[in-house]
């Protein structure tokens, strides 16, 4: 029974499903150029349909779902080539909104503006949630090596197409960053929690629900991905509470952050193929001990203090003026953001590449193999450099250069 139940939530078809209810329409080009829209239901059933004259659907598109997932997504198995059409731009735009929730580009800019505008204090536990739940997500990736549905299913999205697929990371970024900020915030301010609920599993909803209609998540990928972030979840949040002053009082915790962030990298556990996997992890991890180091900065040199009033607080919303500054100290820190990306990758990549006597450019267009081990190297050092560079900037330099021009974030009550 079990078995049966996985091998559902696993097979293709379940996802062309989604993307049918959804608008997306399937339609097979054969060899004459004769279009036939195609439906899960009927390729389940194998039955007639019309679409300028009536084909009768080949039986083999309906083969078991151990067959079909395949990682190939083009029918090469089949005669027939299949092309899809989306039938409702509202969905297709929404989705891809959604599944950006779960990109790199949310975290560069989420995670600054959560520390430049909104609370400190909330911000450091968020991410260290967010990078242990990513970590975890991630290596199980490259230990369980599913790959994502294949035929009859076609993606809407290429990018990370070569990562294996169990379990959904972004089903655990939707839950592990929207309900952290709901737990941390819930007993920190005064707000109605039940508009925060309705918020986190909207937020959950919608990221998960797009990685299946893009093609590039089974239901099983994403149930499993939210279980576990979910069992994570209740494990992590009291305890990063309960670490995250230590990391920020304690003399020798920047010490312990570079150990362990830079132990966890080289022993990210190994795939059978080259996946962008181990890089976008040693992306996490150096955001997060870049933001932790920097807080533990501001902290040591009394930029921080206890507040002399008990929690929960009221919510001061910004002024006009206070806006402005918000607008100002968010323009300027991207662009801080671009420029310390861009001079530190093109600094820490040469840097790496003459220490090993490998010329750079030669480098960065070799192929990504598991057997280029200097390529390897090399993008994880300058990632980790690179990013964490950004998180210390992001919490430390950035704040402290609002400060001189007079447009920081006011603390309210306390970033501890």
């Amino acid at each position: 029974m079990r078995d049966n139940i996985i091998e559902y939530l696993k097979d293709p078809l379940l996802v062309v499903k989604v993307q049918n209810f959804f608008g997306i329409v399937y339609k097979r080009i054969n060899q004459t150029d004769e279009a036939s829209v195609i439906h899960s239901d009927r390729i389940d059933k194998d039955e007639d349909f019309d679409i300028k004259q009536h084909k009768r659907i080949p039986s083999d598109i309906s083969g078991s779902s151990q067959s079909s997932y395949d990682t190939e997504t083009s029918g090469d198995s089949n005669p027939d080539e299949l092309e899809l059409t989306i039938g409702n731009k509202f969905w297709y735009y929404l989705f891809v909104l959604g599944t950006a929730l779960g990109d790199e580009i949310f975290y560069a800019t989420f995670i600054p503006f959560w520390f430049w505008n909104i609370d400190g204090a909330v911000g450091r536990r968020v991410v260290l949630v967010w990078t242990v739940v990513m970590y975890i997500g991630q290596g199980f990736k490259d230990i369980i090596r599913w790959p994502r549905p294949g035929y009859p299913v076609k993606k809407l999205q290429q990018k990370w197409a070569i990562e294996y697929g169990m379990p959904s990371t972004h089903a655990m970024v939707g839950v592990s960053i929207p309900f952290s900020v709901l737990l941390y915030t819930m007993d920190r301010y005064q707000y109605p929690v039940h508009w925060g609920v309705v918020i986190a599993v909207s937020w959950c909803t919608l990221i998960c629900v797009s990685r299946v209609y893009l093609g590039m998540h089974s239901v099983l990928d994403i149930a499993a991905g939210l279980l576990l972030s979910s069992s994570l979840l209740v494990v992590l949040v009291p305890l990063v509470d309960r670490l995250d002053g230590l990391l920020l009082t304690e003399f020798s915790a920047p010490l312990l952050v570079l150990a362990v962030s830079i132990l966890v990298i080289v022993y990210h556990p190994q795939s059978d193929k080259w996946t962008p996997t181990r890089g976008d992890t040693t992306m996490i991890v150096s955001v997060c001990a870049g933001i932790l180091i920097g807080s533990w900065t501001n902290y040591q040199l009394g930029n921080m203090a206890a507040s002399d009033h008990a929690p929960p607080y009221e919510i001061i919303w910004p002024s006009v003026e206070m806006f402005g500054c918000m607008l100002l100290r968010t323009t300027l820190g991207f662009c801080g953001v671009l420029a310390t990306r861009a001079f530190a990758k093109s600094f820490s990549y040469a840097f790496v590449c003459a220490l090993l006597g490998k010329d750079k450019n030669e480098l960065r267009n070799s192929e990504d193999s598991l057997h280029n081990k200097n390529k390897i190297f090399v993008e994880c050092c300058y990632k980790y450099f690179t990013y964490g560079m950004i998180g210390f900037n992001t919490t430390y330099v950035f704040p402290n250069v609002f400060d001189m021009l007079m447009i920081n974030r006011p603390t309210y009550y306390t970033e501890i």
